[in-house]
């Protein structure tokens, strides 16, 4: 039996929070290494809690990348995020970096040699997703969740909200009909703020965002908005909860409303089938649901390690194709290579672009003129259109 009407919730956190600002700090390492060579791998994890933080993982690039080079990546990344608080400071704050070089056991199996085409930098299985519900081919409860607190953030950096702190999270659950969403039943933001900021005031400052994000007539009744509903938040940030890179992988992809495999993307760089095969399958996905071949699309790859091709490429459509989906794997196959040196060529992700995923979702971005969010772009739309007369 279909379930005609169901509420779905997703939820988004800030560049601010103590995951967030690990992430922010794990991908700026990604683009100095790739800045200096486009080439090297990168695999660092970020710890942050009151005042310190930890770099550790494992590289192979220019020695010109140094720990005191990666410290002060970490220190630009915290100020540029607006931490200068007592707890959690740009400036004060201990950095640590255990970075060391990658093992040679993966560089063997990972590399390209004579015949041996460049393998997966590990085995695993990736999701990529897309559907039709917003304009950018997003699930709409997550791209309102991110919409809210960017809009939040960007007042903050321009001083029009200069009483919010860097940390926030947001929740939006929507009402769906024949598997539409039709509107918001409540809408959850907690920020920090400043000391004697009262709630009230707080919520003078996050309503009108959710007024301005929400489509006409979908907000939620007044008494089903909770802002700041613990009455304080004024402690945040690794100072209120330690932070880890990738503990937020719900929040960079679709919000629950697709399966996700697994592996975290910040901190790598694309030889990592964990990041750059789950772009390119929301790339695959997104492309489908473009060229209006199905209302919605997951797209599962799988690798292992060392190995060049993917061992499975699985396609969905969930009952809203237009197509046969076995003929639109094959032509999606024909028209990417799929393998880790194809995709990362394909989408030209061998560039420092990737501080800025870090925050607000990895999808339903904006294509940018230096290769930001390539797999975001709609190209294979007339070749796919061709291929099924559509």
């Amino acid at each position: 039996m279909v379930n005609n009407e169901y509420l779905f919730t997703s939820e988004s956190v800030s560049e601010g929070h103590p995951d967030k600002v690990c992430d922010r700090i794990s991908d700026s390492i990604v683009d100095i290494f790739l800045a200096a060579d486009p080439y090297a791998r990168v695999a660092v994890e970020t710890l942050a809690t009151t005042n310190h933080v930890t770099l550790a993982g494992e590289v192979r690039g220019p020695s010109s990348v140094t720990a005191e080079i990666m410290e002060q990546a970490a220190r630009n990344a915290i100020r540029e995020i607006g931490y200068e608080q007592k707890g959690f400071h740009w400036n004060s704050a201990k950095v640590e970096v255990l970075v060391h070089q990658q093992s040679a056991d993966i560089a063997v199996g990972v590399d390209a040699a004579g015949n041996k085409d460049e393998g997966a930098g590990d085995q695993g299985i990736m999701f990529g997703f897309a559907c039709n519900e917003t304009p950018v081919l997003m699930p709409a409860p997550i791209y309102f969740s991110h919409q809210i607190l960017k809009g939040l953030t960007d007042d903050r950096h321009s001083g029009v909200l200069k009483h919010l702190g860097p940390d926030a999270k947001s929740q939006v659950t929507l009402r769906y009909v024949n598997g539409k969403p039709v509107g918001a039943t409540s809408v959850v933001v907690s920020t920090q703020h400043a000391e004697g900021v009262s709630q009230e005031e707080v919520r003078a400052m996050v309503r009108p965002w959710v007024e301005k994000v929400l489509p006409e007539g979908w907000m939620c009744p007044e008494d089903q908005l909770y802002v700041n509903p613990t009455g304080r938040f004024v402690i945040g940030g690794p100072d209120g909860d330690a932070g880890l890179t990738g503990r937020k992988i719900i929040v960079d992809t679709y919000g629950g409303a697709a399966p996700h495999g697994g592996g975290a993307f910040s901190g790598k760089d694309p030889t990592k089938v964990d990041r750059s095969a789950a772009y390119a399958a929301r790339y695959l996905a997104k492309n489908v649901v473009a060229a209006g071949l199905a209302d919605r699309c997951v797209i599962q790859l799988s690798y292992a390690i060392g190995v060049s091709h993917p061992l499975s490429v699985y396609v969905k459509t969930e009952g809203t194709s237009k197509v046969d989906e076995q003929k639109l794997s094959k032509v999606l196959q024909e028209l990417m290579n799929l393998s880790p040196r194809g995709i990362r060529e394909h989408l030209q992700l061998n560039r420092p672009i990737y501080a800025r995923t870090s925050a607000y979702g990895h999808f339903g971005r904006t294509p940018e003129a230096d290769g930001g969010f390539s797999w975001e772009k709609t190209d294979l739309v007339p070749a796919l259109k061709s291929a099924f007369k559509a």
